[in-house]
């Protein structure tokens, strides 16, 4: 059975059989996303790391007409020549880029205009599929579409961050209730490792991008993780207890960005006078204290962990535990957008280790032992971001869940806040 996302009313599959059903599957759901918001919305950018809904939607159709169409169905025309440079990204190898911080000046092509770019690239990659041509660029269409799902979460979260600023406080969509007043979370446990020379990293023949492999062998000393996220209630005591306040919590950048920025809670929350509320893509309602804290840099996050007496983990502590798990949980197929409180951990295993919130370790983005990138263009994909980068972990309540595994390794600068991203806490022994 191939799993639905339950968007506006629609249901979208996010398997199939052939290639071909899975380029359109992937692609409607792009466009399923985008359906909600104006033209107008789909213009603003709302701060450089962010991209307009119209930027990504060009963008993954740059992709394929660059890397599948252009180079292997003869006398293929661009849909556009400039193009080339409006949607090129970051490939320095293919050519020059429109600057990033000012793709939301890009007024035109219009929304309509873009939609039918899309449609242009389909064709034509589709007609590719259905032949023999296809075969040499079956894998770079696989990189494309797992690429798409990457923009897929980062429509849901730029769009997130876009609406936050809007004083009207709108919704992307009609607001979900609200989860029932629970009871306070199941306490923390901690699910020991007793420590070993463990192997990381995908294993087999199916899709993973270039940053997880080779699968390798790393020396884990004895540690513990936690069983579930730290939830907002947790938060809200480290907060209480004088957490952006105290500069013995936190590292010299992260006390640099706590004073310069402001920083007195997670993104997206605000005091009112009925007490914390939370901005969420349904508009502005209440913390909900027992859900999974979100929204918080890496900064915060090894601050919290050390208010705890804990740490983070590392990104194999992480995964020697979620290569036990299977991959499901509140993904971008749940259709709710948002984290879901924790109801009871189920069995011995660790709890949400995939979906809700990416969980911030402490390993610093860099190639595994015996990386090399891929040659040409495609090896400016994961390559040259390994550097003043952490790792993220498992998923978010806006991920795909055909997207992710074990070994997924997603990275953001320490200061980043606008993702979907959490905490997970470890210790030694």
């Amino acid at each position: 059975m191939m799993a639905t996302i339950p968007l506006r009313g629609k249901q979208i599959h996010t398997g199939g059989a052939t290639l071909a059903e899975r380029y359109r599957e992937v692609r409607r759901t792009t466009e399923v996303l985008a359906a909600p918001l104006s033209p107008e919305d789909c213009t603003v950018q709302s701060m450089p790391d962010a991209s307009p809904v119209k930027w990504h939607l060009a963008h993954t159709s740059w992709f394929f007409e660059t890397f599948v169409v252009e180079p292997r169905l003869e006398g293929y025309r661009p849909f556009h020549p400039e193009y080339r440079v409006l949607f090129n990204s970051y490939y320095n190898t293919i050519g020059a880029q429109h600057p990033r911080p000012a793709r939301g000046m890009i007024s035109r092509p219009s929304l309509a205009e873009v939609l039918a770019y899309r449609e242009h690239v389909d064709r034509h990659l589709l007609a590719l599929v259905g032949g023999e041509a296809a075969l040499p660029r079956a894998s770079t269409i696989a990189l494309g579409l797992h690429h798409e799902q990457q923009h897929q979460e980062l429509i849901v979260t730029d769009v997130k961050h876009m609406l936050s600023l809007n004083p009207l406080h709108p919704g992307y969509r009609a607001a979900a209730a609200a989860p029932a007043p629970a009871a306070v979370a199941e306490k923390l446990r901690w699910h020991t490792h007793p420590g070993a020379v463990a192997l990381i990293g995908h294993e087999g023949s199916s899709f993973s991008f270039d940053n997880e492999r080779p699968r390798h062998r790393t020396l884990v000393e004895p540690f513990a993780l936690a069983s579930r996220p730290v939830t907002n209630r947790e938060f809200l005591q480290f907060m209480q207890d004088g957490g952006y306040e105290r500069p013995d919590l936190w590292l010299s950048d992260g006390w640099d960005a706590v004073r310069t920025q402001g920083w007195q809670a997670p993104l997206y929350w605000s005091r009112s006078t009925d007490g914390w509320q939370l901005h969420t893509l349904g508009g502005t309602r209440p913390v909900v204290l027992e859900e999974p804290v979100c929204h918080v840099s890496y900064f915060e996050a090894d601050a919290f962990a050390r208010w705890a007496q804990a740490r983070l983990p590392s990104e194999s502590e992480w995964e020697i535990f979620a290569a036990r798990a299977p991959v499901e949980g509140n993904l971008l197929e749940s259709g709710g957008l948002h984290p879901s409180p924790l109801c009871a951990a189920a069995g011995d295993s660790p709890a949400q280790l995939f979906g809700d919130v990416w969980e911030w370790t402490r390993s610093a983005y860099a190639p595994y032992p015996g990386y090399q990138p891929p040659a040409g263009a495609l090896g400016e994909y994961n390559a040259k971001f390994m550097v003043s980068q952490l790792v993220l972990r498992g998923g978010s309540c806006a991920t795909p869940q055909s997207h992710l595994r074990a070994s997924y390794r997603n990275f953001f600068p320490p200061h980043a806040r606008w993702q979907f991203s959490g905490i997970r806490l470890a210790k030694d022994g």
